[in-house]
């Protein structure tokens, strides 16, 4: 048995909401103590969490105060109170956000200031966005290696921490058009996105997860301020971090900050993939909260279980698709073969049809698209406008695939190209249907023939 982790975002992502479900899930608070001690930075910040409520349901808030030179807390607590809450555990320090709108700010979950009132802790609400003057040491993405490799952390943890950090320095050099050994910004080196990232990965070690996926990611909306002016959410750097892994994102109609860069670099970091939940045997659920309650819980979920090792192909892949499906009742066999014909052309990975038994009793196909989560919009927009439906449903799931590769095999006729996917001992061969058919009208000779030269040509080489 493998032990995995799933990260359910409904209202977004950011590390101090990861720390809390770790917390949540079992992970002792001292023990991350002890072991971010080990960085050096412990002067910097002090770690408390509590138990609040989201709409009604409990989850752990895990905030991370940055003190002043002289030791005490400086007014960033946590950014919490202006952003949604779960911006970046600093999102703003790395940006200084505040997000515009309502007299409201949030949306974040890290480093996000937002309107949390602790139950039973000193709580503050701010009225209004305030900048932040303050800031945690400003650090460069090679400083932030040396601290991690100098702590002497759990080796996973070390690993992965380093993988987040350059993960995150790549898209805002990507963002900045420098190199990311030479990214100045306060996200990369603030003491709390130190504290998020590296807190996150011993958590997940403590845990001994071998393996984390992510539910796909809400995108949020509005503007915040930055110390360089106004942004659109999502941020920069959350787009680039996105674009890196494909990650599937959508709406879910909250206007405020949700996934910060931390966040986010956390899961395209280390998640093997973004969908629904694999499948697993569930042991426990770990909730961490972010600051501002939203009109669903503002709760991220890990989901912590286990799963029979083989439910992940060795050598092969796992991938995330999106399924479209629609039953048509009134469409020609001619304009069903153009529109499969488009799809394709449109980036669809597969396009089948059944026979399926309709309303009213009538006859009809259900239309089957499989297509990559980016390519979704242009294969709705063929379905809409090539067919009559009014309808489309729409499914994110996890597929393995074989490991493939083109080969070409030389026969008697000629040069035949022949598909071939691997898995461990696992080979299979598939002539391709083109080359043979061209050869058989060629030589005047029976299809199979073809088909089956090509095989044996293909094992004789094996």
């Amino acid at each position: 048995m493998k032990k995995i982790a799933y990260l359910e975002c409904p209202t977004g992502i950011a590390g101090d909401m990861c720390l809390g479900a770790l917390i949540s899930a079992g992970v002792p608070l001292d023990y991350l103590e002890s072991h971010l001690a080990k960085l050096g930075v412990s002067q910097e910040y002090r770690l408390r969490s509590e138990l609040v409520k989201r709409q009604g349901q409990q989850a752990i808030k895990l905030h991370v105060e940055l003190l002043g030179e002289a030791g005490g807390e400086t007014d960033h607590h946590h950014h919490e109170e202006d952003h949604h809450h779960h911006h970046h555990h600093h999102h703003e320090d790395h940006h200084h956000h505040h997000h515009e709108g309502d007299g409201e700010t949030g949306g974040l979950g890290d480093g996000e200031t937002g309107s949390v009132l602790p139950q039973g802790g000193r709580g503050r609400k701010h009225q209004e966005p305030q900048e932040h003057h303050h800031h945690a040491p400003t650090r460069h993405l090679p400083e932030i290696e040396g601290l991690i490799l100098g702590a002497k952390l759990p080796v996973r943890a070390q690993d992965w921490s380093l993988a987040v950090f350059r993960q995150l320095a790549a898209a805002e050099a990507a963002v900045h058009g420098v190199p990311p050994e030479q990214v100045h910004f306060h996200e990369v080196g603030a003491t709390d996105a130190i504290v998020d990232i590296v807190g996150t990965c011993l958590g997940l070690d403590y845990l001994g997860i071998e393996q984390l996926y992510c539910s796909p990611l809400p995108t949020g909306g509005g503007i915040v301020r930055a110390a360089h002016g106004q942004m659109p959410v999502p941020v920069p750097a959350v787009l680039k971090l996105w674009e890196a892994r494909q990650v599937p994102v959508y709406s879910n109609g909250i206007q405020r900050e949700l996934c910060t860069p931390t966040g986010v670099a956390i899961v395209v970091a280390l998640a093997t993939s973004f969908g629904p939940p694999p499948p697993m045997s569930l042991n426990k659920v770990g909730l961490g909260a972010g600051s501002r309650d939203l009109p669903i819980p503002n709760i991220l979920r890990l989901w912590l279980g286990e799963t029979e090792v083989m439910s992940v192909p060795a050598q092969g892949n796992m991938e995330t698709v999106m399924v479209l499906e629609t039953q048509i009742d009134d469409a020609t066999p001619q304009a069903i073969a153009y529109t499969s014909e488009a799809l394709f052309a449109a980036g669809a990975l597969d396009v089948f049809t059944i026979g399926v038994g309709m309303k009213k009793s009538r006859s009809g196909i259900l239309l089957t698209v499989i297509t990559r989560p980016q390519d979704t919009p242009a294969c709705e927009q063929i379905i809409f406008q090539e067919t009559t439906t009014i309808g489309i449903r729409r499914s994110l799931q996890e597929r393995s695939t074989l490991h493939r590769e083109i080969q070409t095999v030389t026969t008697p006729l000629g040069d035949i190209a022949v598909k071939v996917a691997k898995n461990n001992h696992i080979n299979k061969a598939y002539p391709e249907y083109e080359d043979c058919a061209r050869l058989a009208r060629e030589h005047q000779i029976p299809f199979t023939s073809v088909h089956r030269m090509a095989l044996d040509a293909w094992h004789s080489h094996e």
